[in-house]
């Protein structure tokens, strides 16, 4: 059987057989942070410091409505082994963009035509069928 385990922000795929545990793959997990617990006022401690300033917003995240172009899709589920290719590289029709590791094969996931890439995936993800992985246009 294979399990996946998230431990202190560590995703870790096991295979059990027989009473033996193998360690097949580990990867930081990618999950929203934690919410805080709810504190009641009469248990919040006084405020005695003056407040901090906000941090610099983030950039959003790209999708793939962000970009115009060819949906370069998951062709099944799978882990993301390597990206080959960065945010706004010149790739020719044919060239590696990601390696794709489904069912213990090594899956190429190649540029549709010759472009320009938007990357929208990153090494260690767990991609699902249909999941946007790149845009080229």
């Amino acid at each position: 059987m294979k399990y996946k385990v998230t431990l202190r922000g560590k995703v870790y795929e096991v295979e059990v057989e027989r009473g033996e545990a193998i360690l097949l793959d580990e990867y930081e997990a990618v999950a929203p942070a934690p919410a805080a617990p709810a504190v009641s006022q009469a248990a919040a401690p006084a405020q005695t410091s003056a407040p901090v300033a906000a941090a610099p917003a983030a950039a959003p995240a790209k999708t793939g409505a962000d970009v115009a172009g060819t949906q370069v899709n998951a062709p099944m589920p799978g882990n993301i082994l390597d990206v080959r290719v960065h945010d706004g590289a010149a790739v020719a029709e044919g060239d590696v963009l990601c390696i794709l590791e489904a069912m213990k094969m090594e899956n190429e996931i190649l540029a549709p035509h010759a472009g320009t890439v938007t990357v929208l995936t990153s090494k260690g993800m767990v991609v699902d069928t249909g999941d946007l992985l790149f845009v080229v246009s």
